[in-house]
């Protein structure tokens, strides 16, 4: 290593070699940087790949919707100018032959079709019909043949879909997940009261993780305070007890409950056998075994961060209460609890987050009015191949997660957060 000396007549501290101290600090500080974002770089690729990307990708998804546009360009260039007061006049309609005649041709009539049955019922078939039948006729007048081949044609309901779709982003898919829709003039309206599900099953999802977190937290508060003052030994003992459950599958804890919910499960024999039933209660495809189930899997997450704050509470705080004159119930609700509150906020907030995006254990234990929205993504994804919907779902969910947090960080303080 280069000797420092300062040399005569100078201020500055020099190396041996002449390079002022102060410019080899810089270079050694420096080079510690790179190497410390050498060693991160790895982390960082893989979150932004395995998550950065994949949600910046949902979000996009959400609102990309070019398949309208892309299948019926010269439709959609003929209603530019259209004001959408009534039926589009000839040239319109020869564009839409001229396009459905080429989607017929190259196979992709019948991914309009499916595009536009999402907000039109029914027409699906009655696209893919005009197609092939428009494909022997080779003049017009277009707008007879078009209306011809079917009186859909002459609705204003279905033109206004193909204006609506003339662009590449579209709020459609967002707007149906709150059970909105625009109208034929643009305007946004509810949906008809048969067709209104979506806004149930988000409330659905944020009750059942809202009665899960309360339950877990209300099971997991008193285990908490327990452990937190227990002896070590002792603690560590029923800490083992605690993280059991992580050492098995959610898919297993689940089918688990499952057997012992079930018609002839152990708990229901065990009610009938002692006489508190006639019969077999309904336990399993219910809201109740959806619960029951949920809460014994996310009762760790609530119990730990509460667990880790309480470990640091001395108990002095709780003596000096006493000692002026608070009994122990209200030297615990007024000294106590309030410094277990950010345990508190962060396990439940934990849970309730982790509870949002349930799917196996409500699609195993729950009935058809317990299944939550990662159900309905699966099922958009996996048996529609509607990913706009499964995309607007997700950008929904992470909505309701990045408002949770910011509330979060309003009353206590995400700097306060302690998950373990």
């Amino acid at each position: 290593m280069a000797l420092a000396e300062a040399l005569p007549g100078s201020d500055l501290v020099r190396t041996v070699d002449g390079t002022p101290l102060r410019v080899r600090l810089r270079q050694a500080e420096r080079r510690e940087r790179l190497k410390a974002i050498a060693l991160i770089a790895p982390l960082f690729l893989f979150v932004l790949v395995t998550f950065l990307v994949p949600i910046l990708v949902m979000l996009f998804n959400a609102i990309h919707d070019p398949d309208i546009k892309n299948t019926l360009p010269n439709t959609v260039a003929a209603l530019s100018t259209w004001d959408g007061k009534e039926v589009p006049d000839e040239p319109a309609f020869e564009a839409l032959a001229r396009d459905l005649k080429q989607a017929h041709k190259d196979k992709t009539i019948a991914l309009l079709g499916k595009r536009m049955n999402y907000e039109l019922s029914g027409i699906r078939s009655k696209v893919i019909a005009t197609g092939r039948k428009l494909d022997g006729v080779e003049q017009g007048p277009w707008k007879e043949a078009v209306i011809g081949a079917d009186p859909a044609w002459n609705d204003l309901a279905t033109w206004a879909v193909i204006k609506r779709g003339s662009g590449s982003y579209t709020p459609f898919y967002l707007l149906s997940m709150l059970d909105l829709r625009q109208d034929v003039d643009g305007s946004i309206v509810r949906v008809s009261p048969d067709r209104a599900i979506y806004v149930d099953i988000l409330i659905r999802t944020i009750s059942i993780s809202a009665l899960v977190t309360f339950f877990t937290l209300i099971l997991g508060y008193p285990v908490a305070y327990l452990l937190a003052t227990l002896p070590q030994r002792t603690a560590s003992i029923l800490m083992i007890f605690v993280l059991l459950p992580f050492w098995t599958s959610l898919l297993v804890r689940t089918t688990a409950w499952f057997i012992l919910l079930q018609d002839n499960g152990v708990v229901n024999d065990s009610l009938v056998g002692l006489g508190l039933t006639d019969g077999p209660l309904k336990l399993i495809f219910s809201r109740f075994g959806t619960v029951v189930a949920m809460t014994h899997i996310q009762l760790p997450f609530t119990l730990l961060p509460i667990y880790s704050v309480m470990k640091t509470i001395s108990p002095s705080y709780m003596r000096a209460a006493k000692s002026l004159g608070a009994t122990p119930f209200t030297a615990f609700v007024k000294v106590y609890m309030p410094q277990t509150l950010p345990g508190v906020a962060a396990g439940c907030l934990l849970t309730f987050i982790l509870c949002l995006g349930y799917y196996i254990t409500p699609a195993l234990v729950g009935g058809p009015t317990d299944q939550m929205v990662s159900g309905f993504i699966a099922q958009a994804i996996n048996q529609e191949n509607n990913w706009g919907k499964a995309c607007a779902f997700g950008t929904i969910l992470l909505v309701a997660t990045l408002i949770l947090y910011f509330v979060y960080n309003k009353l206590i303080g995400i700097d306060r957060m302690k998950l373990g």
